[in-house]
Formats: C-alpha cells, sequence, structure tokens
C-alpha cells in the first residue's frame, strides 16, 4: 500500500496546483488561431495546434506561421479531421479550443465525438467568436450561418461535455482595417445605415487572452462569456470621428441605407450575401449590444479586472505607427 507522508502530500498538492493545462487549438494557423496559439504559450500552457500536414501546395503565410510556432515551443500535431487520429491527440491535453473558420464549423462535430470517447477534457471551447448566437436574430444569411453555431453548442450541451462558450463580437483591427482602410490613401469612407448604431470593437490579442483566461476558469464552465468591455463600444460614425482626429485628416462619408444592404443581402449568391448581412447585423441593427448583460450574465473586462485591455482608441494608436495585422479571408 503507496502512503505518503505530510510534507510529500503538501509538495504533490503545490505541483497540481502549478501544473498548466495543456491545451489543443484547432484553426490555430487561421487568423484568431493564431492569437490564440500565442496568447496559450504567453501564459504559460503547453501547446499544441492541430493542422494539416505541410505540402507543395501550403500557402506561404502558414508555413512562416508554423515555423513561428515551433519557435516559441508549439507542438505542431499534423493530421487530418478524421475520428483516430483526433482521438489520440486530444487523449494528450487537457482543453480544447477550437478556431476553425465558419465554413468548416460543423466539422466540429467530428471534434464533439472525439472529446466524449476520450473522457478526459476539462474544456472545450468551440469555435464561433463573433456575435452571441442565442441573443441576436439577423438577416437569413448570417441566420444560417449563426444556426450551425446553435447547433454546435447543443450537440455540446447533450453530450455533457464542459464547455464554455464565447461571445467575442467584432475583432477589432480586421473592422479598422475594413472600416477606414488606414494604410491606404482613402478620401472616401463607407457607412452602413446612418452611422450611428453601436458596435463592440475588441483587439485580437485581448480577444485570445480573455478565452485562454477563461478556458481555465472554474466560474465559466457551461456558461457563456461575453467581450463587451465599455471603453470598446462604438459606433462607426464616431470611430471614423476618432480616426479623423488622431490622423489629422477629413474623410467624406458615403452612406449604403438600410433598404440596400437588405436588397444586396437578398440578391448576392451565397456565400457573397453573409457578408453584408453580418454588416446589417452590426452596424444597422447594433445586434451586438442591443441585448442587456444580466446580473448573472459573465462580461470579460469584468471577470478579469486585472487585465488592462486595449481600448479602442489605443487600437487606433497602434495603427498609426504599426503594420497592418494578416489579412484573413473575410468574416471569419
Amino acid at each position: 500500500m503507496l502512503t505518503m507522508n505530510l510534507q510529500e502530500i503538501e509538495e504533490s498538492t503545490k505541483e497540481n496546483m502549478e501544473r498548466k493545462n495543456r491545451i489543443l487549438v484547432f484553426g490555430g494557423t487561421g487568423y484568431i488561431g493564431k492569437y490564440l496559439v500565442r496568447a496559450s504559450v504567453s501564459l504559460g500552457h503547453p501547446t499544441l495546434v492541430y493542422t494539416r500536414p505541410l505540402n507543395a501546395q501550403t500557402p506561404p503565410s502558414k508555413a512562416q506561421v508554423c515555423k513561428e510556432f515551433n519557435s516559441i515551443g508549439v507542438t505542431l500535431v499534423h493530421g487530418e479531421l478524421e475520428h483516430e487520429q483526433i482521438l489520440a491527440v486530444i487523449k494528450q491535453v487537457d482543453i480544447v479550443i477550437c478556431a476553425l473558420a465558419s465554413p468548416q464549423v460543423m466539422e466540429q462535430l467530428k471534434i464533439i465525438d472525439a472529446i466524449k470517447v476520450a473522457g478526459n477534457i476539462k474544456r472545450f471551447i468551440p469555435s464561433g467568436f463573433g456575435a452571441e448566437e442565442d441573443s441576436v436574430k439577423p438577416l437569413p444569411p448570417f441566420q444560417a450561418v449563426l444556426d450551425k453555431k446553435r447547433k454546435i453548442r447543443r450537440e455540446i450541451e447533450a453530450a455533457g461535455i464542459p464547455y464554455t462558450s464565447i461571445s467575442a463580437n467584432c475583432f477589432g483591427a480586421y473592422f479598422v482595417n475594413y472600416l477606414l482602410h488606414p494604410y491606404e490613401n482613402v478620401k472616401d469612407i463607407t457607412v452602413y445605415g446612418n452611422g450611428e448604431a453601436k458596435a463592440v470593437l475588441n483587439y485580437e490579442e485581448d480577444i485570445a487572452m480573455y478565452t485562454v483566461k477563461a478556458a481555465n476558469d472554474p466560474r465559466t464552465c457551461n456558461r457563456v462569456v461575453i467581450y463587451r468591455p465599455q471603453k470598446n463600444i462604438i459606433s462607426q460614425n464616431e470611430l471614423t470621428s476618432l480616426w479623423e482626429q488622431k490622423c489629422g485628416q477629413t474623410f467624406h462619408k458615403a452612406f449604403i441605407s438600410e433598404e440596400e444592404i437588405v436588397k444586396l443581402s437578398q440578391s448576392l449568391p451565397s456565400p457573397h450575401n453573409i457578408p453584408v448581412s453580418i454588416l446589417h447585423s452590426i452596424f444597422v441593427k447594433g445586434d451586438l449590444v442591443r441585448f442587456e448583460i444580466e446580473e448573472d450574465d459573465l462580461e470579460a473586462s469584468q471577470l478579469y479586472p486585472d487585465y488592462n485591455y486595449t481600448s479602442i482608441d489605443q487600437l487606433l494608436d497602434i495603427f498609426l505607427v504599426d503594420p497592418p495585422p494578416p489579412a484573413s479571408a473575410a468574416f471569419e
């Protein structure tokens, strides 16, 4: 019979408390995935990235990201989204974070099946770092995207897998690039609707840090965490005005009416009708802030008050001096 004295028990307890959860990221070489991987490493977690094998067709940008990951100690696991391969790597980790882009959202069913079989995962963070899918009702093309994410959430709940769902709202740097074109010599800025609807623009680095913190937090288990810090709630008109003050220029605003945007969502073929439907939801209807965060709901900046997130004002300062972040597929 194995026995331990008091000192050994204390040392064992300390070791377990200090042990960092091993984190596996699917989609880690994608747009938001890169930030998640870097955040995981920076917070001291042994980090694995599941990715397809590199070959002659691999984009140079992805190969460069993999090289960077190797240099910071990330373990790259090459494989396809096939059950036995997924299961083998999931058995080696504690937390799974999925950052697959929208076209692959239903592939998460394979990950869910593997997590159920493995039985060792402490927390699963499903893909869907945008609008809170159970709280908004957008135009049909965007609604179809959210319906798939809802299905994934319901599958996770039914499986009894410990999860945290993330509503990160807008990728701040991406949308600053998209709306303001800060590195182009533009005179006109397109404004959707009347420009008064409030949106939430969060810096990608902060989204990633909040996500890794939430993945390890007992308070967030089987809960939705909404990223709505007060300093990042801003209308498109306010954003444009703030940028004009910072860069010392005045832009002409070209307004696109709600009626025009709705018509585009109905006439454009899929998937081109999805981005305009997202723009309508965020910048015309203001869906990201139309629902209240209740007392029992979890909001990231309140959960982690000691973390100094980047305000939209500070994010625009970064654009004044730094090169733009890597381009991504629109509206991942």
